[in-house]
C-alpha cells in the first residue's frame, strides 16, 4: 500500500506545495505563456506530474502508471464517448443540409436582430453546449448570426458572452460529472450547488446580449423579453439538474428559455427599420428567404426531441434500475493507495457503467437520427469516424489532463496544495471562483479546469471548514466565465466567422464582460458561505 505524504519535501507544507504545483505550472505556462497547442502541453503536464510523484512523493512507478491509465480510461469513457457522439449527431444534421433548415427556421421566428441574438446565441447555443460543448456553440452560432445580417465581430462577441451558464452542464454535464469523479464527491450533491450558482448568471447574460447587440436602445426597448427568457431558462436549469436529471438540465433550459421568448408579445414585433440598419451591418445569406416544407422542419428539430425522450425514458425507475445493474465495478489493477491518514482511497474501486451513461443514450439517439434523417448505415459510419478524426486533438487533450489530475490526485500532490492554500481561510469562498476562472481562461475547458483543481478546492475546503460541494461547485461556475477569454475559443470565433488574426480584438470586448460576471461569481459564492445565502445550499 502506498500512503500518500502531505510534507514530503524537507518536512515542509510550503516547499512541498511548491514542488506539487509542478505540474499545474508546466501547463499554464505552456499554454498562456509559450501558446503552445494544448493537446501538446496536456502529456507534458502529465509527464511532470508522473516525475513528482516518483521522485518526492515517492509512488512507486506502477502505481504512478496504473492512476494515470485510470484517468486515460476515464477520459476515454464516459467523457468523450459523449462528446463524440453528440457532435456526430450535428454532424449527420449538416450532411443532410437539415441544419440549414433549423437556421432558416430560427430566422424566421422575429425580424428584430436582438431576438435573434437571444434564440440563436443564447437559447440555441445552450443547447448545442448540451450536446458537443467544446467551441461547438460559438463556432456555430456565430456563422449563424452573420448570415443574418450580423457584422462579423460582434456575431463572434455575442456568441462568446452567450457561452457561459450553460457550460458547467454543457456536453451532457460533462464538467461537472468529472468534478465529483475527480473529487469523490457524489455527483447530484456538486451538480446540485452548481444548479444554484449559474441560473443566477443565465438571468444576467440575455439583459448583457442586447445591450452588446443594440446598446442601451436594445436593454430599453427589449428587457421584458430577455429578462423572460432569462428567467425561464434559469428556473428550469435549477429545477431539472436539481431534482430530474444532470444531463438534461441545459437541454431543458435551453427549450423553456426559447419557448418562454417567443411566447412573449414584444418579441414577435417587426423590429424598426432604423434599429435593423444600425445593426444588421454585415451582408446577408441568400437563402434566408427559402420556405422549407413542415415535414423538413420537423426532421430538422427531430434529433434534439429524440435526445430528451430518450435521456428522459433512462430517468424512469424501473428502466434506470435496469441500466444501474449493467454497471461494471471492480479493483483497479496495480492500485493500492491510502490518504495521510490511513484510509484507501475511492479510486482503488472503479465503476464503469455501459450504458447508463450519456454517450451511450446519445449513441442510440443517433441511430434514430439517422434514419430520421435518412442517412445510410454506410454514410453514418463514415460521419462517426469524421467525427472522431475532427476530435482527435481533443482527445488526446482532454485524456492527457485526466490521467494527469489522477496522478496529481493520487500521489497526494493534489492534497498538498490544498491544505496550503486552506490558510486563505474563509477568503477562499472569493478565490475559488477566481481559480476556475483562470483554469478554463488557459486550458479552454471547464471539463479540464474541473480535473485539475477540483480535488484542490475540496482538500481546502474541509481544511478551512468550507463547504467542499460550496467550493467545489465555484470551481466550475467560475470557469464558465473565463471561456469567453481563452485563447482556443478567441481563434474558434475569429475562425468561424473570418476574421482569423483579430482574437486580440475579440479579447479586448469581452475581458470586460467576463471581469464582471466574474466578481458577480465571487460574490454569489461568498453570500453561499454565509448566513446571507446559506440558505440556497442544499
Amino acid at each position: 500500500m502506498f500512503v500518500q505524504q502531505l510534507d514530503p519535501v524537507a518536512d515542509s507544507l510550503s516547499l512541498s506545495a511548491l514542488v506539487a504545483a509542478l505540474p499545474l505550472f508546466t501547463v499554464l505556462a505552456l499554454l498562456g505563456g509559450v501558446r503552445m497547442r494544448a493537446h501538446y502541453a496536456g502529456p507534458i503536464g502529465l509527464v511532470v506530474a508522473a516525475l513528482v510523484a516518483w521522485l518526492p512523493y515517492g509512488m512507486p512507478v506502477g502505481q504512478t502508471l496504473s492512476s494515470a491509465a485510470q484517468g486515460v480510461l476515464f477520459g476515454l469513457f464516459p467523457i468523450m464517448w459523449i462528446v463524440v457522439n453528440a457532435l456526430w449527431v450535428y454532424r449527420m444534421t449538416v450532411r443532410t443540409d437539415h441544419f440549414d433548415v433549423l437556421r432558416r427556421s430560427f430566422g424566421g421566428l422575429s425580424d428584430d436582430p436582438r431576438v435573434q441574438a437571444l434564440v440563436i446565441a443564447f437559447c440555441f447555443g445552450a443547447l448545442l453546449e448540451a450536446l458537443a460543448g467544446f467551441g461547438a456553440p460559438v463556432a456555430i452560432c456565430s456563422v449563424m448570426l452573420v448570415a443574418l445580417g450580423f457584422d462579423p465581430v460582434r456575431a463572434a462577441v455575442v456568441a462568446l458572452v452567450a457561452n457561459t451558464a450553460p457550460v458547467a452542464f454543457g456536453a451532457m454535464a460533462t464538467p461537472v460529472v468529472t468534478l465529483a469523479q475527480v473529487t469523490g464527491l457524489p455527483l447530484d450533491s456538486v451538480a446540485s450547488v452548481v444548479g444554484r450558482q449559474t441560473p443566477l448568471l443565465a438571468l444576467v447574460v440575455p439583459l448583457l446580449l442586447v445591450v452588446i447587440v443594440d446598446g442601451r436602445r436594445g436593454l430599453r426597448e427589449t428587457w421584458v423579453p430577455a429578462l423572460a427568457c432569462g428567467i425561464a431558462f434559469a428556473i428550469a436549469q435549477f429545477t431539472v439538474s436539481n431534482y430530474l436529471s444532470v444531463q438534461l438540465a441545459d437541454i431543458a433550459a435551453a427549450l423553456a428559455g426559447a419557448a418562454v421568448l417567443m411566447a412573449v408579445p414584444a418579441a414577435r414585433r417587426p423590429a424598426e427599420e432604423p434599429v435593423r440598419a444600425a445593426v444588421l451591418t454585415g451582408v446577408r445569406s441568400d437563402d434566408l428567404d427559402h420556405e422549407d416544407p413542415r415535414p423538413e422542419v420537423l426532421r430538422a428539430y427531430a434529433p434534439y426531441a429524440l435526445i430528451v425522450a430518450i435521456f428522459s425514458i433512462a430517468q424512469i425507475g424501473p428502466v434506470k434500475d435496469l441500466f444501474a445493474k449493467a454497471t461494471r465495478t471492480f479493483d483497479w489493477p496495480f492500485l493500492d493507495v491510502a490518504a495521510p491518514d490511513g484510509k484507501p482511497v475511492g479510486a482503488n474501486v472503479f465503476s464503469m457503467p455501459l450504458i447508463a451513461t450519456g454517450g451511450t443514450l446519445v449513441l442510440v439517439a443517433g441511430v434514430a437520427t439517422a434514419a430520421v434523417l435518412r442517412v445510410n448505415a454506410g454514410d453514418a459510419l463514415r460521419e462517426w469516424g469524421a467525427t472522431v478524426r475532427e476530435l482527435r486533438h481533443a482527445i488526446l487533450t482532454v485524456v492527457s489532463v485526466l490521467a494527469l489530475a489522477y496522478v496529481m490526485n493520487l500521489s497526494g500532490q493534489a492534497a498538498t496544495i490544498g491544505h496550503f492554500v486552506a490558510a486563505a481561510g474563509a477568503g477562499l469562498a472569493f478565490l475559488s471562483p477566481v481559480l476556475g476562472w483562470f483554469g478554463v481562461a488557459v486550458s479552454g475547458s471547464d471539463t479540464s479546469a474541473n480535473a485539475l483543481f477540483g480535488s484542490l478546492q475540496v482538500t481546502a475546503a474541509r481544511e478551512s471548514g468550507l463547504s467542499a460541494d460550496l467550493l467545489a461547485a465555484a470551481n466550475s461556475s467560475g470557469g464558465v466565465l473565463g471561456k469567453m477569454i481563452s485563447p482556443q475559443n478567441l481563434a474558434i470565433a475569429c475562425a468561424a466567422v473570418g476574421l482569423k488574426g483579430r482574437e486580440g480584438d475579440l479579447l479586448r470586448k469581452v475581458l470586460p464582460w467576463s471581469v464582471a460576471l466574474l466578481l458577480v461569481m465571487c460574490l454569489i459564492v461568498v453570500a453561499q458561505s454565509s448566513f446571507l445565502l446559506g440558505w440556497m445550499l442544499p
